[in-house]
C-alpha cells in the first residue's frame, strides 16, 4: 500500500517533473539509468570481462561482481543525469526472468534504496522491457514510436519471441522458441567455431566479408509461429566434424563464408516465421528489440521486409538493443502513471511463468 503522501505527490506531478531511476541486474551488466518522463538524462552500464575466459556467464562470478558495481553505477548514473536522490519520483527494477543471484542483487538495491527514500518501487519483466525500449527517447533519439498494436520479433541470448503488443502492458506472445534461443545458438557456433565469446557479434563482423550462400544447413519445421534452433546447432557440429574428417584446416579455411551462412540460415529462420505473423494480424508497425537485434545482416533484413510488406519497421539505436536500464525505467515510467506499483515483498523470479 503507498501512503497517502506519495498518492497525493503522483497526483500532482507533470511528466517533466518524474524522475524514474531503473535498475537492471538480470544477467552480467549491472546498469542504471535516469529518465525525465521518458527521456533518458542518464544510462551506464558496467559489464563483467571475467566470463570470457569460461566461454559463457558463470552465475556465481556475475552476481558477486553486480555486488562489487551496483553501488558505483547508481551514483555515476545520478551524477550524469544531474538528478539528486531526493528528486527521484520512483525505482524501478528487472524483477525477472534472469539469474536469480544477479537479480537478487539488483532488487535487493531498489527495495533498501526506495524505503530510505520512501518512495515507490517498480517491478519490471525483463522482456517486456525490450519491447519497451522503442518509447524511449533521447536528444540524438527523438523519432515516433511504434503505434498500438504492433508485433514485435524480440531476439536474444535467451529468448527469441515474437510478441503482439496491444498496449504498454498488453504484450501477447503469439510465438516463442522451444529449446535454443538463435542468441545461444549465435554463441554456441561461434564456440564450435573457435571463436570469442560473446561470439554473436564477432560471426556478424566475419561474416561480412563472406559469402552467405556457400553453405546450407537445414532449417526446422516447426507448426504455427515458433522456433527452433536445437537442430541447426547439430547440424552445424555435424557438418563440421565431417569436412574436418577430410580437411582439418576447413574452418580456418573457410571462417568467413561459414558465418555468413550461418548467420544468414539464423535470418531466414527468424523473419520467415515473423512474416507468417505479420500476415496473420492486421499491423502496420513491427518492431526488432533484444540483444540479437545488433546484428547487422538481421537489421538489413528486417528493414528490407517492411518496405516489402509496406508496414513502419522500427529498429533500436544499438546502445538499447543489449540489456540496459534505460528499458527498465521507461518501462517504470509507464508503470508509475497507471499507478501500478510493487510491494516490499517482491521476489525475483528466473523463469516469466515464474511470475
Amino acid at each position: 500500500m503507498i501512503s497517502l503522501r506519495i498518492f497525493a505527490k503522483m497526483m500532482k506531478e507533470r511528466t517533466e517533473d518524474i524522475y524514474i531511476l531503473g535498475i537492471e541486474s538480470s544477467c552480467d551488466d549491472t546498469s542504471a539509468a535516469v529518465l525525465q518522463g521518458t527521456t533518458m538524462l542518464s544510462n551506464v552500464i558496467a559489464g563483467q570481462k571475467v566470463h570470457e575466459a569460461y566461454g559463457g556467464v558463470v552465475p556465481e562470478l556475475a552476481s558477486r561482481a553486480h555486488q562489487q558495481n551496483i553501488v558505483p553505477v547508481i551514483d555515476k548514473a545520478l551524477k550524469d543525469a544531474n538528478v539528486v536522490k531526493e528528486n527521484l519520483s520512483a525505482i524501478a527494477f528487472t524483477r525477472g526472468p534472469g539469474l536469480l543471484g544477479s537479480l537478487l542483487v539488483g532488487v535487493s538495491f531498489a527495495k533498501t534504496f526506495s524505503l530510505g527514500l520512501d518512495i515507490p518501487l517498480i517491478e519490471i519483466d525483463h522482456l517486456q522491457a525490450h519491447v519497451l525500449a522503442h518509447f524511449i527517447q533521447d536528444e540524438q533519439w527523438r523519432h515516433d514510436p511504434p503505434k498500438f498494436p504492433f508485433l514485435c520479433l524480440t531476439v536474444s541470448g535467451g529468448h527469441t519471441q515474437i510478441v503482439l503488443v496491444k498496449d504498454y502492458f498488453d504484450q501477447q506472445i503469439v510465438g516463442k522458441t522451444i529449446d535454443d534461443a538463435a542468441g545461444e545458438a549465435f554463441d554456441k557456433t561461434a564456440k564450435i567455431l573457435g571463436l570469442p565469446y560473446p561470439g554473436g557479434p564477432v560471426i556478424d563482423k566475419l561474416a561480412q566479408q563472406g559469402n552467405p550462400n556457400a553453405f546450407s544447413f537445414p532449417k526446422p519445421n516447426i507448426s504455427d509461429f515458433d522456433y527452433s534452433f536445437s537442430g541447426l546447432k547439430t547440424s552445424i557440429l555435424y557438418f563440421l566434424r565431417d569436412r574436418l574428417k577430410e580437411n582439418p584446416n576447413f574452418i580456418e579455411q573457410n571462417r568467413e563464408d561459414l558465418c555468413a551462412s550461418i548467420q544468414k540460415t539464423i535470418v531466414d529462420i527468424l523473419l520467415k516465421k515473423f512474416e507468417k505473423a505479420i500476415l496473420q494480424y492486421d499491423v502496420r508497425d513491427i518492431a526488432l528489440a533484444g540483444g540479437v537485434s545488433a546484428n547487422g545482416a538481421l537489421r538489413t533484413a528486417f528493414s528490407e521486409l517492411g518496405e516489402k510488406r509496406a508496414l513502419n519497421a522500427h529498429l533500436l539505436p544499438f546502445k538499447y538493443t543489449t540489456d540496459n536500464a534505460t528499458m527498465i525505467a521507461v518501462s517504470g515510467f509507464f508503470k508509475y502513471q497507471k499507478g501500478d506499483l510493487s510491494e516490499q515483498s517482491a521476489k525475483p523470479y528466473s523463469r516469466s511463468s515464474e511470475r
